[in-house]
């Protein structure tokens, strides 16, 4: 029987060979605690770990992995496994398991979830900081002033600042410190 157009069947409890895919169920589960302990190492959780193995061997089985004998059967397995523990990444991503904190008992406790984006109120601080800051800089001496303007704030190379300012590349530097411990103080 050719191994890419056999069945994964089980029939009066023998294993023969998966579907299309070339390998022999038998083999397959002869990687499978290498891969749990791959999983494992990857995703931290044990039930995560056995879930993303079952995932790889189910896509196996069902034909939408198929292995070609291009590299060792361990080597495409882990490759498969890596496409599961980041699609079982994706899923869990943004959102936060309530089973790690206590509530006490008391089931009318509203846990809340902070969002990761700052408040109006703080949004509204940033800029008046802002704000501030730019004033400062625009209190500063020529020098510094116009050494803070165009490296920190406009971002351009020390070689453009140097070139534009007619100073060496330690003067900028100076500059720059002096620049900020005036701001600072």
């Amino acid at each position: 029987m050719d191994t890419a157009t056999a069945t994964a069947t089980v029939t009066t409890g023998a294993l023969q060979p998966a579907p299309a895919s070339g390998v022999c169920w038998a083999e397959m589960v002869a990687q499978r605690s290498y891969l749990v302990r791959f999983a494992q190492r990857k995703l931290r959780d044990p039930l995560l770990a056995e879930d993303a193995v079952h995932d790889v061997f189910e896509a196996v089985l069902s034909g939408r992995a198929v292995f070609a004998g291009r590299s060792a059967l361990r080597s495409w397995l882990t490759a498969v496994l890596k496409h599961k523990i980041v699609d079982s990444i994706r899923r869990s991503a943004g959102t936060d398991s309530l089973d790690d904190h206590d509530d006490d008992g008391d089931e009318h406790v509203a846990l809340a979830i902070e969002c990761p984006r700052p408040r109006p109120d703080q949004i509204a601080e940033q800029h008046q900081l802002l704000a501030l800051v730019l004033q400062r800089i625009e209190a500063l001496p020529a020098g510094l002033r116009d050494a803070m303007r165009l490296r920190v704030l406009e971002e351009q190379s020390t070689d453009a600042v140097c070139r534009t300012l007619g100073i060496s590349e330690d003067n900028l530097f100076v500059r720059i410190h002096r620049a900020r411990k005036q701001l600072l103080s």
